[in-house]
C-alpha cells in the first residue's frame, strides 16, 4: 500500500493525475503466438502456435513451432481465443495474436500483429501451408480452401534470425561489405534472405541479413539440422548472430524446452 501511495503522489505531482494501473506480474513468461488466416467471407482458422521466447532487447531472435510446453487442450483454447479476437474485429488476411504464457500455462493477450510476420516460415514448415500465397488469394476475394479440422501439425521447425549485429557487444548493429556469403543447403534447410556476396550492409535499415530455418521430424532433429546449417553458413565482412544462435541451440535451458 505504501508503494502505491508513493506512486500515486509521484504521478499527481508529475502529471496532475494520481491514477495508476496495476498489472499482473507473470513469473517466468513465455512468448507464444497464434497464426490466424481469415477471408473476406468470414472464414477464420488458426494454424497453431509459434514460441518466440528467445529474444534480445525484447526482439525475437529464435522462433519455433510447435511450442514445447503447450498441451493439445491449451493449444486449442489459445487457437480458438485468437480466432475469436480476429473475428470480433472483422479481420481478414494473415495475422498473429500474441500471448504471454506463465508457468501454469495460463495465457494473457499481448497484442495482435495485422500482417505476415518474420517468423511465418516455421508455421509454413509444420502445416504445409504457403501463407504468402494464401494472403494473395484472400486479397483476390477467394474463400479459404481448407477448414480448421483439415489443418495438421507435422514435425518441428526452428528459425534463427541472422542479424548483422555483434552479440559480444550488446548486439550492436554492424555495417560493412559481404566479402564472403555462402548459404547452407540440404534436407530440411531453408534460407529466406535479401543479400548476396559483394553487397554492402547499410546503416539505414533493420540489420537482418536472413532467416535460417530448419525442419525435422521432431524437435531434436530440427535443432540438429539448424546447428549443421549454421556451421555451413559462411558470412565474412560483418559481425553476425550465427555463433549466438548456436550457443542458444546448445544451451541446456533451450534443449530442455
Amino acid at each position: 500500500a505504501e508503494e502505491a501511495m508513493r506512486a500515486m503522489s509521484e504521478a499527481k505531482s508529475a502529471f496532475g493525475d494520481g491514477s495508476v494501473f496495476i498489472e499482473k506480474y507473470i513469473g517466468s513468461p513465455r512468448h507464444v503466438e497464434i497464426q490466424v488466416l481469415g477471408d473476406i467471407h468470414g472464414n477464420m482458422v488458426y494454424l497453431f502456435e509459434r514460441e518466440c521466447s528467445v529474444q534480445r532487447r525484447h526482439q525475437k531472435v529464435v522462433e519455433e513451432a510447435p511450442s514445447s510446453i503447450l498441451t493439445p487442450e491449451v493449444r486449442r483454447e489459445m487457437g480458438e481465443c485468437a480466432v475469436r479476437v480476429a473475428r470480433a474485429a472483422g479481420y481478414y488476411n494473415a495475422g498473429t495474436v500474441e500471448f504471454l504464457v506463465d508457468e501454469h500455462l495460463n495465457f494473457y493477450f499481448l497484442e495482435m500483429n495485422t500482417r505476415l510476420q518474420v517468423e511465418h516460415p516455421v508455421t509454413e514448415m509444420i502445416t504445409g501451408v504457403d501463407l504468402v500465397k494464401e494472403q494473395i488469394k484472400i486479397a483476390r476475394g477467394e474463400k479459404l480452401s481448407f477448414a480448421q479440422h483439415e489443418l495438421q501439425m507435422r514435425g518441428h521447425a526452428v528459425e534463427l534470425r541472422v542479424y548483422a549485429e555483434d552479440p559480444t557487444n550488446n548486439f550492436l548493429p554492424d555495417i560493412g561489405k559481404l566479402e564472403q556469403y555462402k548459404k547452407p543447403e540440404g534436407p530440411g534447410v531453408r534460407v529466406d534472405d535479401g543479400y548476396e556476396e559483394g553487397m554492402s550492409i547499410p546503416i539505414y535499415y533493420d540489420p537482418m541479413l536472413a532467416k535460417l530455418i530448419a525442419y525435422g521430424k521432431d524437435r531434436t532433429e530440427a535443432i540438429e539440422r539448424l546447428i549443421r546449417a549454421i556451421d555451413d553458413y559462411r558470412i565474412v565482412g560483418v559481425k553476425n548472430t550465427l555463433a549466438f544462435g548456436k550457443f542458444v541451440l546448445r544451451h541446456p535451458d533451450f534443449v530442455s524446452g
